[in-house]
Order: structure tokens, then C-alpha cells, then sequence
């Protein structure tokens, strides 16, 4: 075999590890051996993407980062959370808040990180202050990156939005799915788009409603710059007023990543996270058991119309709404419905399966707690299993509620919180899920807590296991949750393992 065939071989396998994605055509068995099991080994980068907090003078930002350890990762690593400002000569590179002023590095601006991870099982956190806080990009390398998580928690204290408003960092992706969203008088709602990589990005965004696709104006080619982000009012891209809108951010070229925040008057604000893929079967977990008023948006992104099967995984088994058996959601439009206090004082999540054939959709629940002039809502996409393992960050001390669900069977899992960001020694209990059911947990307390820790879902058998984790303020003036969703973190990816083979020198 010559040089130049053994060095695509291992570039190939190199460029698995670190992008997380391979390709493997199935090999010609005829008359030779089959090719061995791919191995799963630990990513080598991780880019992650945090949206501008708030505009508000009042907001108070914190960042955490985490890092499982995951065996058979590099020995060293870095990382950091940086400005998403513009490089250019001389440029002030401004971070805002608490991070400080930014270096010029080779006639470029070179921010200074809000925060730099630590080693892997041990959080670490960053803050900033006041309206003018950029967004971030993130990168990990080596023993930081497999699972990678970043939280991005706010609290302000008044005024419209006002609350907690948490989201997870996401990975720049090319397509997002928002149902969920508002054009209605009480709210206000962004998509954040944001641009980490060194060329332009162009973005469309469509609007959908109960009666199809919106009128937009400028919503189609949408130029992102390099390094920037672009909050995009979805008020200025239609004249109508909708109160369950689904938005679709399509990248035409290069990558972002997006997040909806939504505004309301009278009831706070919080992220609105992407939904999963398109699905036949939906599960959307962790409403929280105390939750006054619960409403489900759905959208099918093809022309055919979905039927489906509403049903609640509660603690004791699964139950159906009553007068709310099922939701038909036509094609191209955006459904809704009102499923009041669904929980009834009850952990539980909502499944969602097809009545006939199995029509892609997605969906998200927008939740309210709390009553009078304290009420505040959260947002829930549907979301993807656990998967391996997933991580969320940004726990406090009796403040953090995790949920579980398995729809389809009984199953377990290891929850293990780690060392706080301050101090203190990791903790681990396992849980067994029966089928059906949904199961609020409080994570085990790490031993000598110090600041915050991060919470790790590790699946050990049975069906697959679905999770969120709901964060309460810890400011009494501020009556705040929000919701994160736990999917896989894809810490490691499939690389096949390549042998030599002379026979393809003859072929």
C-alpha cells in the first residue's frame, strides 16, 4: 500500500474523532473478511454557541461550564467562552458586565473569555452585569470536550420578561425548529441568530400559524456577519398578530446557532429552546407537578396533516387529558391547545404518538407557575433521549429538580452531581423508572457543596429515558424557573477501525 493510501485512511479516522461525524460505505463481503466493530471514542472539539442575554439594565448573568470525565479522553485540554464581536483592527472588543476589557493579539481583537472550563467533573463559572452583554462562542479542545455543556442563567428583577431566563449553549447547526413563538401584542419575541465562523452566514426565517405560513417582509436572506450575532424582532417580520407561531430558521450558507427569547408583559420571559428533529413520536418532559396552566404548540413541516394521541406519563402511569385525547395538526400550520393544569400536583410529561400513520411534527409546551402578579412562564421543546449520557449545569442547592420519564418500558439510570464549582466532592444514586411513568427527583447533594454543581444522567439498561431539569430563582423578589432539557451529549462518536488492505491497489 503506498504512503498516500495509509494517510487518508488515519486522516479519516482523525477527522471522526473530531468533528463527530464519519461516513462508512458497507464493506463488499464476498469472499473477505467483514470489517471489525467501530469504536467509540471521546470527541476531540466542541463549539458551543450563547445568545445575548438580555437588553435589560437590571440583568444579572451567570455562565457555567462543565466537563464530564469521560474514559479514554486526551491527558490536556482548553477552552474558553468569548465574545461573538467582530474581529477587526482596532476594535474595542468591549465584553460588558464583569469580564473585563479585551487585548488587541496580532492586529486583531482578542476578547477577554467570561469564562476558561476547568478540568473535566469540576464546573466553572463566569458573570456579567447590565443590558450590554454580547453573546458568547464557546470552544473546547482535547479532555474538555467530550460533553461540553454551558448554562446560561439571568435573573432581572422587573419590567417586561422579568424573571429567571435560562438556555443551554447550543452547537451552530444549519435548521431550527421554534413552535412555540408569538407575534401577539403581550409579547415580545427574538430569534437570536449567531455566527461563529469566519465567513458570512445567510438565514431565512419563516413564520408559521394556525392558518399556514405568515406574510413576511424581510425575513429571506438575512445576512449574519462573521463573529456577530443578530437578535431579529419576529414583530418587524410580519404585520400579523399571532399568538402560536412556529418559527423555521433555515441556513442557506454557513452555520448559526438560534434561540427564541420570548418576552411577555405580565407573565416574564424565558429561551425557548429548538425543538428536536421531526418526529412521528414526541416526548416532552419535566412539566412541573405545580404548573396553573400548560399550552401545547405542534407543527407538521410537510404537507400531510398529523393526528396525534396526547397522553401524560404521571407518576403513577400514563393518563389522558380529559377532552384533550387527541390534537390534528394540518399540514404546513401550526396547532394549539389549552391543557390547563395537566398535572394536577403531579411530576409528569407529555407523549405524544401518531393515531395512524406517522406524520413528522414538532412540538414545544409553554408553562406558567405561580399565581396573581407572581406568575412566570418557561418554555419545554420536545426533546431527544439521554441517549448515553447528557449533563446540565448550573444546579444550586435546593433550587434544582431533576425529571425523569420512560415512555416505553422500565429502565435505569445513574445520576451522578458533581464537585461544586467552589468546592466540595461528587454524589451518585441510581433510579429505577417504570414504564410510563414520570419521576421528579432531588439530586443527590454533593458532599460539602461550594457554589454550583452540574448534574450527569448516565443510562444503565431498559427503554430509553427522557429528562429535564427545572432551576428556581434564589432571589425571594423574583418568583423564576426555567427548564432545560437533558439530550445526548455526543461526548463520543463511532470511528471504524481501518486495516490495511492491498487487495484495493488491484481493484
Amino acid at each position: 500500500m503506498n504512503r498516500t493510501t495509509l494517510s487518508l485512511i488515519a486522516g479519516v479516522a482523525a477527522l471522526a474523532a473530531v468533528t463527530g461525524f464519519a461516513t462508512l460505505d458497507a464493506p463488499d463481503t464476498s469472499g473477505a473478511d467483514t470489517a471489525r466493530a467501530a469504536a467509540q471514542l471521546p470527541v476531540e472539539r466542541t463549539g458551543l454557541v450563547c445568545p445575548a442575554p438580555s437588553t435589560s439594565d437590571l440583568a444579572e448573568t451567570a455562565y457555567t461550564s462543565f466537563t464530564p470525565v469521560t474514559k479514554g479522553a486526551a491527558a490536556k485540554g482548553t477552552g474558553h467562552l468569548t465574545a461573538a464581536t467582530e474581529e477587526s483592527t482596532g476594535a474595542t472588543g468591549k465584553t460588558g458586565g464583569k469580564t473585563g476589557k479585551s487585548k488587541e493579539k496580532g492586529g486583531k481583537t482578542a476578547a477577554k473569555p467570561v469564562l476558561v472550563p476547568k478540568a473535566p467533573g469540576t464546573p466553572a463559572t463566569g458573570s456579567t452585569s447590565g443590558g450590554t452583554t454580547p453573546a458568547y462562542l464557546g470552544t473546547a479542545e482535547g479532555s474538555y470536550a467530550p460533553g461540553w455543556t454551558v448554562q446560561q442563567t439571568t435573573e432581572v428583577t422587573a419590567g417586561t420578561g422579568r424573571g429567571l431566563l435560562g438556555v443551554n449553549c447550543t452547537a451552530p447547526d444549519t435548521e431550527f425548529w421554534f413552535p412555540g413563538a408569538s407575534t401577539a401584542a403581550d409579547r415580545t419575541d427574538y430569534v437570536h441568530l449567531t455566527n461563529p465562523d469566519d465567513s458570512a452566514a445567510v438565514v431565512d426565517i419563516e413564520l408559521y400559524g394556525p392558518d399556514g405560513a405568515l406574510q413576511t417582509t424581510v425575513g429571506e436572506g438575512i445576512t449574519v456577519p462573521p463573529h456577530a450575532s443578530d437578535p431579529v424582532l419576529l414583530s418587524t417580520l410580519t404585520a400579523e398578530k399571532q399568538d402560536a407561531v412556529t418559527v423555521h430558521v433555515n441556513v442557506r450558507s454557513g452555520r448559526v446557532g438560534a434561540a427564541v427569547q420570548a418576552l411577555d408583559d405580565k407573565l416574564g420571559g424565558d429561551w425557548l429552546a429548538s425543538a428536536g428533529d421531526p418526529a412521528g413520536s414526541l416526548v416532552i418532559p419535566g412539566i412541573p407537578k405545580d404548573a396553573v396552566s400548560v399550552r401545547l404548540v405542534a407543527f407538521a413541516p410537510g404537507h400531510a396533516d398529523a393526528d396525534l394521541k396526547v397522553q401524560l406519563a404521571s407518576s403513577t402511569g400514563v393518563i389522558t387529558p380529559a377532552g384533550h385525547e387527541t390534537l390534528h395538526v394540518k399540514g404546513g400550520m401550526s396547532a394549539s391547545v389549552d391543557l390547563g393544569d395537566v398535572t394536577r400536583g403531579e411530576a409528569g410529561s407529555l407523549v405524544l404518538t401518531p393515531t395512524d400513520d406517522a406524520v413528522p411534527v414538532v412540538a414545544a409546551v409553554r408553562v406558567v407557575r405561580g399565581k396573581g402578579d407572581d406568575q412566570e412562564s418557561a418554555f419545554i421543546p420536545a426533546t431527544a433521549a439521554v441517549g448515553a449520557r447528557a449533563s446540565v449545569a448550573d444546579n444550586r442547592a435546593k433550587a434544582a429538580t431533576l425529571s425523569l420519564t420512560a415512555p416505553t418500558g422500565t429502565a435505569q439510570v445513574k445520576v451522578t452531581s458533581s464537585a461544586g464549582s467552589e468546592g466540595g466532592a461528587t454524589a451518585s444514586q441510581t433510579y429505577t423508572l417504570k414504564p410510563g411513568t414520570t419521576q421528579d427527583v432531588v439530586p443527590p447533594a454533593p458532599q460539602g457543596l461550594k457554589g454550583t454543581y452540574a448534574i450527569t444522567v448516565e443510562h444503565v439498561s431498559g427503554a430509553p429515558v427522557y429528562a429535564s431539569r427545572t432551576l428556581l430563582s434564589t432571589d425571594k423578589d423574583t418568583p423564576g424557573f426555567t427548564i432545560q432539557t437533558l439530550p445526548d451529549d455526543r461526548g463520543t462518536v463511532s470511528v471504524p477501525e481501518a486495516d490495511e488492505d492491498l487487495d484495493v491497489l488491484q481493484r
